[in-house]
This record gives structure tokens, sequence and C-alpha cells, in this order.
């Protein structure tokens, strides 16, 4: 990994517990380093000289926004940009700052929600940490809270209200489970855009059964069952 722990930006906690799991399951772990596969250098600092029998490639995330208009897409952001621009409304905007898709009454008609926006509203001039939304992580609850509030937000307009709720950075983008194996994990609360926040509250085989447990019952409610 090209950052100096596993987890990224996630507490020190929470990275050396999956750290020392790793150790205990023999996976050797090497940062500070960026993928370069066609840098001999780089495997023989893997302790690869030789080169790798088998490989499996899973680095960040990338944009698939190839259908919307370039005036709309960042220039910036993970995997090199590409990602829609949103406003405060989650209303898709150009590069200029203006809402993209409004009608004759001025409401904005296509948005962004999830791992399509640039996750973030940006404001010229200013450091991430002083926009008007840092950014969210690319997780699937804050795309479920972006609908809900794009949806809220439609059924106004459709009432004739032009009194719209902006959006938030989603508590719930705080929370991480991450799996180690079938019978451990630990689990995150409270992250936030800053370097190593957020707090490990849970961990080993409750935090594999919780992690579970949110997964079945999401199942549940994607298929209007009771339990979800």
């Amino acid at each position: 990994d090209a950052l100096p722990q596993c987890l990224g930006p996630l507490p020190a906690k929470a990275a050396t517990y999956c750290s020392k799991y790793m150790q205990r399951k023999g996976i050797k772990e090497f940062y500070n380093m960026k993928y370069n596969a066609k840098d001999p250098n780089f495997y023989s600092g893997i302790g690869l000289p030789g080169g790798a029998d088998k490989e499996y490639v899973c680095i960040g995330v990338k944009a698939s926004n190839y259908f919307m208009p370039s005036e709309t897409l960042s220039e910036k952001g993970p995997g090199g940009g590409g990602w829609i621009l949103m406003d405060m409304n989650l209303a898709v905007k150009t590069r200029e700052g203006k809402v993209w898709s409004q009608d004759e009454s001025g409401y904005a008609r296509i948005y962004a929600i999830g791992d399509c926006n640039y996750g973030c509203v940006d404001e010229p001039g200013k450091k991430p940490d002083d926009w008007p939304i840092p950014p969210i992580p690319k997780i699937s609850y804050p795309g479920e809270e972006q609908a809900l509030h794009a949806v809220k937000n439609m059924e106004a307009m459709h009432k004739g209200s032009k009194k719209l709720k902006p959006t938030w950075w989603p508590w719930g983008a705080g929370m991480f489970a991450t799996s180690l194996g079938p019978h451990d994990a630990c689990f995150v609360l409270a992250a936030n855009h800053e370097k190593g926040s957020g707090y490990m509250i849970n961990w080993w085989i409750p935090a594999a059964l919780q992690k579970e447990l949110i997964e079945s019952t999401k199942i549940n409610e994607c298929k209007n069952g009771c339990i979800g």
C-alpha cells in the first residue's frame, strides 16, 4: 500500500488489529510502496525478485460515468476523477457551479447519489476540510441516505415548494465493518473526513456476528421481508 498503514485513514487501533490478524495468517504487509508491475525493483522490494505467479488487483475505486457530459464530471478525485459533480441539493452541476438540468420552473431534474457522485461539495480556494461537504466515503450507507434525501426534495418540488433541504455529511458514513475471514472482523464508529478519526468499538467474533447480522437483515429488507 502507498499509505503508511492498512485501512487508510481509519484509527490506528483498528489498523493494528487488522495487521496482527494478517501476521497470524502469514500474510506479509508492505506499506509506503506504490504498486508498479512493470518495475523489477518493486517485486524485489516485496521479496519476490522473480515476480509473482498470480496477481489479484484490488486498488481503490474508479468512476464509470462515461455517459455524462464532461462538463458535469470532476477533474480530480479517487481514481483520477470523472465523478459527477453535485450541489448542496444533490442536483447535478457543471464545473462552473451551475445547475445542469433546470426546467422552466427553475427546478433541477437530475440528481447524483451514492458512488457515482463526487462525494463532496467543493469550494474553490478552500481546502477539502473547509468545503461545504468534505469528502464522503464511497460505501453503501451514504448512498441510501442521499437517495431518501433526493426523493424527499422531489416530493417537496411536486407540491410546489422551492424550499429544498440541503445535503449533509451522513453520520453513517463513519461506520466501517472490516471482515477478517468468516470468524473475525473489526467495527469502527464515528469516523469522519479527518485522518485517524473514529473508534474501534467491536472486534473478533462479536464483530463478525454483527457484520453477518447487518448483511442478512439488509438482504431481507431488499426482499421486503419482515426482519429487515
